[in-house]
């Protein structure tokens, strides 16, 4: 394909479903700046809407062969970055969850380590090793953990396989337990 504007956005998605690298630098560059702009407005942080606006094409050109347009290929590409705003909340809402129930059991419990490592730094250092996981690792050993949803759930929902899932919430725990030591059990307090 050449690279021109005159191509509808139709088109280039019918060509991108072909695995045409041109027509995805072409939906690539028409929507990466108002979608960027979008996003900037919705997350309030530059950095965050660049990465949201990647992970959204990102995701168009492995999933372009089985993506299907209900409307305008716009329309999708900018609810795609609503919705991930949506994710990017509940992840927020999954970490302060976990902040907050830790400060509970350390408030009833009145529990000291043997260390004298100060209950935050307890859970920062939790915290800390779960952000380091790889962020689909963590998002489905975080969708496990948190949201109590099975392989199959996981799966579904993230559109990958159930063996996949098991991989990772597997790798996830190996990571964690190797990293976090005697505080791995900590995880299984929340």
């Amino acid at each position: 394909m050449q690279q021109d504007d005159s191509n509808t956005d139709q088109q280039l998605f019918e060509l991108l479903k072909t695995s045409d690298k041109a027509a995805f630098m072409a939906i690539y560059n028409r929507y990466r700046e108002p979608l960027y702009l979008f996003a900037c407005n919705l997350v309030k942080n530059e950095d965050l809407a660049a990465d949201l606006v990647q992970d959204i094409m990102l995701r168009l050109w492995e999933k372009r062969e089985t993506t299907a347009l209900h409307s305008t290929l716009e329309s999708y590409l900018f609810s795609a970055i609503r919705y991930r705003f949506f994710d990017w909340i509940d992840r927020q809402k999954v970490r302060q969850d976990y902040i907050d129930r830790f400060q509970t059991f350390l408030d009833q419990s009145h529990w000291q380590t043997d260390n004298a490592i100060a209950e935050r730094e307890v859970m920062q250092i939790v915290n800390d090793q779960i952000d380091k996981l790889p962020q689909k690792m963590r998002i489905v050993f975080l969708m496990h953990y948190k949201d109590h949803l099975n392989a199959d759930e996981i799966a579904d929902q993230l559109q990958i396989s159930k063996k996949t899932v098991q991989n990772q919430i597997n790798n996830a725990n190996q990571q964690l337990r190797k990293q976090l030591g005697k505080l791995y059990w900590f995880l299984f307090l929340f």
